[in-house]
């Protein structure tokens, strides 16, 4: 991590996952070889945050310039770092050909259930009911279809080697996730193929909710949704 001050919002998960990331990285001893690649989205100038090589993409083409990367220096462990917008709205194409194609990259795929730099709309992931500022009423599906569930379909492409979906709640899931993480980078580094770990987070500013309660959400409501655990191995 550098010695910058955050710009995200108050209990957002993106800063704790940051460190997780470098944690993890650090573990590995694989700092001078890892390339980061950002989106558009909260997550845009992680660049900030993380010593070591950053890439950026267009909105939603991240695992297309992963790719590129990969397969131009493929000693190197290259991660994407996406918002549930950025890939699972209009990176949908390219995080499923990806993963399709098994290419040898590792994707960690932030599910907030919204909208949160542009916002607070609706995303593909906004839960049934849920209120944003496109759905003032609550998301319903007959007008705006069902919640994606982006880690159940790109387990079932034979190209996908690994799929875990973890979260953020509370310290115990944190280290869930640390694990998951561990072990999708580790998949790459024996050039096993494409792994991806989908995190629930908050955004307790566009819930609005406490950050306290915005974590209880994620207990009581959000996993019943997007039930945790290992999709694929």
């Amino acid at each position: 991590m550098t010695d910058a001050a955050t710009h995200y919002c108050a209990g957002c998960g993106h800063g704790i996952l940051h460190r997780v990331v470098c944690e993890v990285i650090d573990e590995l001893g694989i700092k001078e070889k890892t390339i980061a690649v950002a989106p558009v989205g909260c997550a845009v100038i992680a660049y900030d945050y993380w010593a070591f090589d950053t890439a950026e993409a267009a909105h939603g083409r991240t695992p297309a310039v992963a790719t590129g990367i990969k397969r131009t220096l493929p000693e190197k462990i290259v991660f994407t770092y996406q918002g549930d917008g950025d890939l699972a709205a209009i990176g949908t194409a390219e995080i499923i050909h990806a993963a399709n194609r098994g290419e040898n990259i590792t994707v960690i795929f932030v599910n907030n259930g919204v909208y949160g730099m542009t916002g607070g709309q609706m995303a593909p992931t906004t839960l049934l009911k849920q209120k944003t500022q496109t759905t003032l009423c609550g998301r319903d599906n007959r007008r705006d279809g069902n919640p994606l569930k982006i880690s159940e379909m790109i387990a079932i492409l034979d190209g996908a080697r690994y799929v875990e979906r973890t979260s953020m709640h509370n310290p115990g899931h944190v280290l869930k996730t640390k694990k998951a993480i561990k072990k999708a980078f580790e998949i790459q580094l024996k050039n096993e193929g494409f792994s991806m770990v989908e995190v629930l987070t908050t955004c307790p500013t566009y819930w609005a909710l406490s950050p306290v309660a915005a974590c209880k959400r994620i207990e009581q409501e959000v996993v019943k949704a997007y039930p945790l655990g290992v999709l694929k191995e």
